[in-house]
């Protein structure tokens, strides 16, 4: 099954929050098996964004670095995910940004890992680990 993380969960790693052991444990079990998970390159400007925000250029170069060392396979944003996308903030109340992350866990038929509260709006149509 693939395992779409979402720009909360990643978050929780980068910054050792409650939940950071699970999401520790998820990226090393997908290491091992060399199942690498997904995140939409949405939600990684997400986290580009906040690093760069709270932190400063210095510090999102260096967060960039830890990200592409993660077994993380950045998916860009085609028409397709931006169409199924749309379809879930056209009747959702979510962020634009978290309806990309839920909008590829439903294309790629996969589980999302986030502790954000907004995919409670999403848990009928998506599968959901929660943190």
């Amino acid at each position: 099954m693939n395992r779409i993380i979402d720009a909360h969960a990643l978050m929780v790693f980068l910054e050792k929050e409650p939940g950071y052991d699970k999401v520790q444990s998820i990226l090393v079990n997908a290491a091992e098996k060399d199942n690498h998970l997904l995140m939409t390159s949405v939600n990684f400007g997400e986290v580009y964004y906040i690093v760069l925000r709270e932190c400063g250029k210095e510090k999102v170069e260096e967060i960039e670095g830890v990200i592409k060392a993660l077994p993380i396979d950045i998916v860009d944003a085609d028409i397709e995910l931006a169409r199924d996308a749309a379809k879930f903030k056209a009747v959702k109340k979510m962020s634009y940004a978290d309806c990309f992350a839920a909008a590829l866990a439903k294309l790629h038929k996969g589980e999302l890992i986030t502790g954000d509260k907004e995919f409670k709006e999403v848990e009928e149509d998506i599968r959901i680990n929660w943190l």
